[in-house]
C-alpha cells in the first residue's frame, strides 16, 4: 500500500509541475484540465469520500453566496452583464 501511495505522490508532484509550466507558457485552459486530474488524485490519496466533498462545496458555496451580496446590490444600478458562472459537484 505505501508503494502505491508513493507512486501516486510522485504522479502528484508531476502534474503540479506541469501545470506550474502549462500556466507560465500560458496555456492555461489545459492547465485548469490538469488541475482537475490533480485535484482527483488529492481527494483520492487523503481519502476524502463523496459526501465529505460534497459538504465543502456547499459551504464554499454558501461562503460565495455571502460575499457576493454585497456586490451585486451594488450593481442593481448598474446595467447586467454576464451572471458569475456557478460549479456544482455532479458525481
Amino acid at each position: 500500500m505505501a508503494n502505491s501511495e508513493e507512486r501516486l505522490h510522485a504522479v502528484l508532484a508531476t502534474l503540479e509541475e506541469c501545470q506550474a509550466a502549462l500556466v507560465v507558457g500560458g496555456d492555461r485552459d489545459t492547465a485548469q484540465l490538469l488541475s482537475v486530474a490533480i485535484l482527483e488524485l488529492r481527494i483520492k490519496l487523503n481519502q476524502i469520500d463523496d459526501s465529505e466533498l460534497k459538504a465543502l462545496c456547499d459551504a464554499m458555496l454558501r461562503e460565495a453566496e455571502i460575499a457576493e451580496q454585497p456586490r451585486l446590490q451594488k450593481s442593481d444600478e448598474a446595467p447586467r452583464g454576464r451572471s458569475p458562472v456557478t460549479l456544482k459537484l455532479v458525481k
